[in-house]
């Protein structure tokens, strides 16, 4: 039996649900997964089958830049991702090799509480 190729990309959609207002943000605030089943569905139509896969993840621990999606083994990091984006994700990304710089996540703010890019902090 001949060997199946590996995956060449691994989409990793964070899907944490928190209590509403929530000082750090949700993901996932209807804990639909709908932004996984978009991808899902997008994947699907570009023809991709076996080879790029969309899976639910835990925290991502990047909640102020949610919803965020992270695309492996290319370490890329996209954050207030919404179902609008996807069909440009799976065309220039996944297809493309283009970076979104629009939606990426620069290194210097992943897991950087004093990233200025994080949304303000609501006092009240």
């Amino acid at each position: 039996m001949p060997a199946m190729p590996g995956f060449s990309h691994h989409i990793f959609v964070c899907g944490n649900v928190r209590e509403l207002g929530h000082r750090r943000g949700c993901c996932d605030p209807e804990g639909k997964q709908t932004l996984r089943e978009a991808f899902k569905k997008e994947l699907k139509q570009a023809g991709f089958g076996p080879l790029v896969r969309a899976n639910h993840a835990g925290c991502l621990e990047q909640c102020e830049h949610g919803p965020t999606v992270v695309i492996y083994p290319q370490g890329i990091w996209y954050g207030r991702v919404t179902v609008d984006d996807v069909p440009r994700i799976v065309s220039k990304t996944i297809l493309g090799g283009e970076i979104l710089s629009d939606l990426l996540i620069p290194d210097s703010c992943l897991n950087n509480p004093a990233c200025p890019h994080r949304r303000p902090v609501e006092k009240g």
